[in-house]
């Protein structure tokens, strides 16, 4: 199965990216749209994976205390526009401890470097004048409570993520 480890986002954050991607619609921007259920911020990306409690077990032994994200404005890629997920000490701190210990527990993941990032849009067409970096009104702040592993399927209208495990932030 396909897995990955990310930061399921709450409700608040959730409606405040659905309204960054309604901005987006209305300056021109086309593309596959990432359904509100599947907005997260990926930590690790492990891919095939048949031991999900092993990967659950690393995420327990990697402690993680609570801290604020904040999301403001969007910023292309290549094909992609994503929200920008602000500098935070926190966050990168966290996930090089969780990597390093994805590494010593042998278990395999993508080692891209680390980019904090919500995917908003993919293949996205449209607007030639779009900047790199658009600064949509949109600002929203979460707070991090825990981490989770996802299973990554493709369904009948696109990818279905489902929570497999959640370790819960101290």
């Amino acid at each position: 199965m396909r897995l990955f480890i990310a930061i399921v986002l709450d409700e608040n954050m959730t409606d405040a990216l659905e309204e960054m991607q309604d901005d987006l619609m209305r300056v021109g921007i086309k593309g596959g749209y990432t359904r509100p259920e599947n907005l997260h911020i990926t930590l690790a990306f492990l891919g095939e994976n048949d031991e999900p409690e092993k990967a659950i077990e690393v995420m327990r032994d990697v402690p993680l205390k609570s801290f604020n994200i904040k999301v403001a404005g969007t910023r292309r890629f290549k094909d992609m526009v994503f929200a920008n997920v602000e500098e935070n000490q926190a966050l990168y701190d966290y996930v090089k401890r969780l990597r390093k210990a994805l590494s010593e527990n042998d278990i395999e993941y993508d080692m891209k470097k680390f980019m904090p990032h919500i995917t908003l849009v993919r293949r996205a067409t449209g607007n030639k004048e779009f900047p790199v970096q658009y600064e949509i009104a949109t600002e929203e702040t979460m707070r991090v409570k825990g981490i989770s592993l996802m299973k990554s399927e493709r369904g009948k209208h696109g990818m279905v993520y489902t929570e497999i495990g959640y370790v819960r932030a101290f």
